[in-house]
């Protein structure tokens, strides 16, 4: 679905811009997009794809704040500093593995 949307957006900007056929040309492909864009089902698209972004864009920050936390927690922990390395390391792998399945989920949706 994002690809074909994408095409679709990618092949009428490219002759929006490419078209030689002056102002009143643009004025109409302007207006007919406007049109579309007005759509109930097109409107109904876009604010399904609002709330994906929305809700995308604070889990996946939270899944890296949690993962920071876990860091900083594993390098204050005590013993000594090729310890303390060696644990934040391991869970900064873990912080990372967890950002990006956060953002496959959210992705697949």
């Amino acid at each position: 679905m994002r690809g074909k949307l994408g095409l679709v957006i990618g092949l009428g900007v490219g002759y929006v811009l490419g078209t030689r056929a002056g102002r009143e040309r643009y004025e109409q492909i302007k207006e007919k997009a406007q049109e579309v864009w007005e759509l109930p089902i097109v409107q109904a698209q876009a604010e399904k794809a609002t709330k994906l972004a929305k809700s995308s864009a604070l889990a996946i920050p939270r899944a890296a704040w949690n993962g920071a936390i876990k860091v900083v927690k594993a390098a204050t922990t005590p013993g000594t500093p090729g310890q303390r390395l060696d644990a934040a390391l391991g869970e900064a792998e873990d912080a990372a593995d967890d950002v990006k399945q956060e953002a496959q989920r959210k992705a697949a949706g």
